[in-house]
């Protein structure tokens, strides 16, 4: 699952620089407000989700979770299809 985790933050960190590039083109107002800070939070997840016991019973549902929100990213050609839900 480390490529499944390793693939979702470096599609965050890209998702992030791109708005960076943006906001130093067009200014901040141009950027959605709540993209930037959900990326922060799925980045969150995936970093709990790294140091989770996998004996957690939290485990499973997190794993589903951040298997539907890598779904964003499922017309990447580094996506594979086992990561899917």
């Amino acid at each position: 699952m480390s490529d499944f985790i390793r693939f979702l933050r470096e599609r965050n960190m890209a998702d992030g620089h791109a708005y960076a590039y943006v906001a130093q083109l067009f200014g901040g107002d141009a950027l959605l407000d709540s993209h930037l800070p959900m990326l922060d939070l799925i980045d969150m997840l995936a970093g709990e989700y790294e140091a989770m016991d996998p004996a957690d019973a939290r485990h499973e549902g997190l794993t589903y979770a951040l298997r539907v929100l890598t779904q964003s990213y499922a017309e990447h050609p580094d996506y594979r299809r086992e990561w899917r839900p």
